[in-house]
């Protein structure tokens, strides 16, 4: 008989919520399935050899998992892409009635979501002034580009007609619809959960896709190039896993674009491509979307920004990173 369990009858002593486990530091997924209720409706239960619910739990309970990023570096974690609805141009190419005819179809097919993921669309031109403010709070909103190699390209004609934003109920699910693809899909959240931030924007993009397929406008995608977007550097996965993670230390050190270079990262400010770091605070992003999977890709940038916060926190000490810094993946 296990030994964690010998005096499993006895322990039927004792109210469930006596005996339930303190899972508030746990990050595997026994603890997200285990709850209260589940643990009060089965914890009776034993195989012939006396094998019970404790048994079973108890590796979870013992070692709750690890998967997260340090939340006092990482601020927020994301995962975005872009998508191309087939049939129409793209947008520094496309024409007024095009743009509107791709919000339009959008619109009508993110409005059909449900669960997790209903929510609600916010056109630019037409938005009060107070979901503006709320937007620009929850760090939603995008603005017109100032990058001089979007405004070449032709990408803020007729701004802000038939640009507009969607989230979820929850803020957690995002999508940009007209910006600088047909639409950007982001999963987030605050602190550093990317594997629940993965999970949704697997499971969001997914549905978006069914929708649109059955609409007869799929995304563009081919075999050699992967997903077609807007900007080259977005062929493939188009995906970009990222944090805002703080570096105050290792973002001084002579080495940083090295270290990043070599974990096939990059880094930009948190305000988007061409802005500057505020308070070493870095959107530190995968650099490839070409040559691998969005799983691997993703697992990069966990890997990648978990080893960054070790040699900050060892930084932080007035202790050497030289024997830290990777070969080159």
């Amino acid at each position: 008989m296990p030994f964690g369990n010998t005096h499993n009858k006895y322990k039927l002593n004792y109210k469930p919520e006596e005996e339930y486990p303190d899972l508030s530091k746990h990050n595997n997924h026994m603890a997200k399935v285990l709850t209260p209720e589940l643990y009060k409706k089965l914890r009776d239960k034993e195989t012939p050899s006396g094998f019970t619910l404790d048994d079973v739990i108890q590796t979870g309970v013992d070692n709750p998992g690890g998967d997260d990023l340090d939340p006092h570096y990482v601020l927020s974690s994301r995962v975005r892409t872009g998508r191309s609805i087939k049939g129409y141009t793209l947008p520094p190419h496309c024409s007024r009635g095009e743009r509107r005819a791709v919000e339009k179809l959008s619109v009508e097919a993110l409005n059909s979501l449900t669960g997790e993921f209903k929510g609600k669309y916010y056109p630019l031109k037409s938005m009060t002034e107070q979901e503006q403010q709320q937007l620009i709070d929850d760090h939603f909103l995008f603005d017109k580009p100032v990058s001089p190699l979007l405004l070449a390209s032709g990408m803020a004609r007729d701004w802000p007609d038939a640009r507009g934003i969607w989230h979820n109920d929850n803020k957690s699910f995002l999508v940009w619809v007209n910006e600088e693809d047909h639409l950007r899909v982001i999963s987030m959240e605050k602190g550093g959960n990317m594997k629940e931030v993965f999970r949704r924007f697997c499971v969001g993009l997914q549905k978006i896709e069914e929708i649109f397929k059955k609409a007869g406008h799929p995304f563009m995608w081919n075999q050699h190039l992967g997903y077609v977007l807007t900007c080259p550097s977005n062929l493939g996965t188009g995906l970009r896993g990222g944090v805002h993670v703080k570096l105050a230390h290792l973002s001084k050190h002579p080495k940083f674009e090295e270290i990043l270079t070599r974990l096939r990262l990059q880094k930009r400010g948190t305000g988007g491509v061409d802005t500057a770091a505020v308070g070493s605070v870095f959107d530190v992003s995968n650099a490839d979307r070409l040559g691998s999977s969005e799983v691997e890709q993703v697992q990069l940038v966990v890997d990648g920004v978990k080893l960054m916060v070790e040699m900050e926190k060892k930084l932080e000490k007035g202790q050497s990173i030289d024997d830290m810094i990777p070969a080159q993946k």
